[in-house]
């Protein structure tokens, strides 16, 4: 989508959509450019420009749904017209691919070079047809070019209504499990008290917290000791990240990173020569925590509970603050404040980027309560070394 946003803080969200708006640009001038430069067509560029090449890229980018590994994306009649409802879609849309010889019936579950009578899978716009290795159910992939020729197995596409619905009331689809960053990122609009709501903190932010702490050198020691451990973040869009979850808990490989940063030097070098030995991180870390529960062992809630440190709590403080400071000198109370003033007909682009902006914060906020629950003090135990900039 090429979505505007209207707040310059949202940084993830603004280079995601930097970054499309190139690659738009890109299939423009390699298509389209050449088409109007051609005197034979006679294209009028008034209505093949690039700013009509992004209205139209985007109309289809947020209707098309992913068919099949053969067919790719297309538009589904009817299928894109049901609005969507965060867990409560009152459709279901699956594929049903028909044998159509019946006259044969052979057994199918023996035959690899055929279909199922039946494909029912979840059919979204968000969430496209997977091709599954398990039982009857799966599409061979050997199996594509067959699937072209509709005589011979024709893939129909069933809406289904899974619940009542009243006389008059709109019936809705849902796209997936999708926070509202990715909502409004792909089909431009927002949902209130979205569960699937996320903040990510960039690991270039963690870094550069740690650079604010420690040396150069310390950091990156630090920092490859956690890779040597088989960790890393979420990747996307060339960006390495971690994601808080609506409720404010933050991914685990955060808290190991914190949590290997903030060693004592002694814990830390018998940790990175224990690493080569031990073969794996729960021996390693085990051997340094001197407890029978490891961090690869045991629920995430007793992994993070053992992360957690009163220096690691501090730490997501610095760092929910910090991510904060995106936002600008405005509290969150205003911009709630001016969330519900805003019209959501007339200015539907302010009211979708203050719906974003104001789900953020309050995961940000409910991120400080997580990292407070069990500290005495909120304030940093160390001063800091030199002054965080972001730029």
């Amino acid at each position: 989508m090429t979505w505007t946003l209207s707040w310059g803080e949202l940084s993830f969200m603004r280079q995601i959509v930097k970054e499309d708006k190139a690659l738009i640009y890109e299939d423009w001038e390699e298509c389209i450019l050449p088409l109007m430069n051609s005197a034979s067509l006679k294209l009028d560029p008034e209505f093949f420009g690039i700013d009509n090449y992004f209205a139209a890229k985007s109309l289809i980018a947020s209707r098309s749904f992913q068919i099949d590994v053969y067919h790719g994306f297309g538009m589904v009649p009817l299928a894109d017209l049901f609005n969507h409802k965060t867990g409560a879609e009152d459709v279901h849309f699956t594929s049903v691919s028909c044998h159509l010889d019946s006259d044969n019936d052979v057994d199918i579950e023996n035959d690899d070079a055929s279909y199922s009578s039946t494909v029912d899978e979840p059919f979204t716009q968000s969430s496209p047809f997977r091709n599954s290795d398990e039982g009857n159910s799966s599409v061979d992939s050997c199996n594509l070019e067959k699937s072209s020729n509709s005589e011979e197995n024709p893939m129909f596409l069933e809406m289904i209504i899974v619940k009542d619905v009243k006389s008059g009331a709109e019936v809705f689809n849902t796209y997936g499990s999708l926070g509202n960053a990715a909502l409004l990122h792909r089909y431009g609009f927002t949902e209130a008290n979205n569960p699937f709501d996320i903040v990510n903190i960039d690991l270039e932010l963690v870094v550069k917290w740690s650079l604010s702490l420690f040396s150069s050198r310390y950091s990156r020691a630090r920092l490859s000791l956690w890779r040597r451990l088989g960790y890393s973040g979420c990747v996307s869009q060339n960006s390495e990240y971690f994601e808080i979850s609506y409720d404010g808990e933050p991914q685990v490989e955060l808290l190991v990173l914190l949590y290997i940063i903030l060693l004592p030097d002694e814990t830390y070098h018998k940790l990175d020569l224990a690493v080569p030995t031990a073969g794996d991180f729960a021996k390693s870390l085990n051997m340094i925590l001197s407890k029978k529960r490891t961090i690869k062992s045991g629920t995430d809630s007793e992994r993070k509970d053992l992360l957690l440190t009163k220096r690691v709590r501090d730490s997501l403080l610095s760092l929910a603050n910090i991510r904060e400071s995106f936002y600008g000198s405005d509290s969150l109370e205003d911009d709630i404040d001016l969330l519900k003033r805003c019209c959501r007909i007339r200015e539907r682009k302010l009211y979708h980027s203050l719906m974003l902006r104001v789900s953020e914060r309050t995961i940000l906020k409910q991120l400080r309560v997580y990292a407070s629950r069990s500290s005495k003090s909120t304030k940093r135990s160390y001063p800091l070394r030199k002054k965080f900039k972001w730029t």
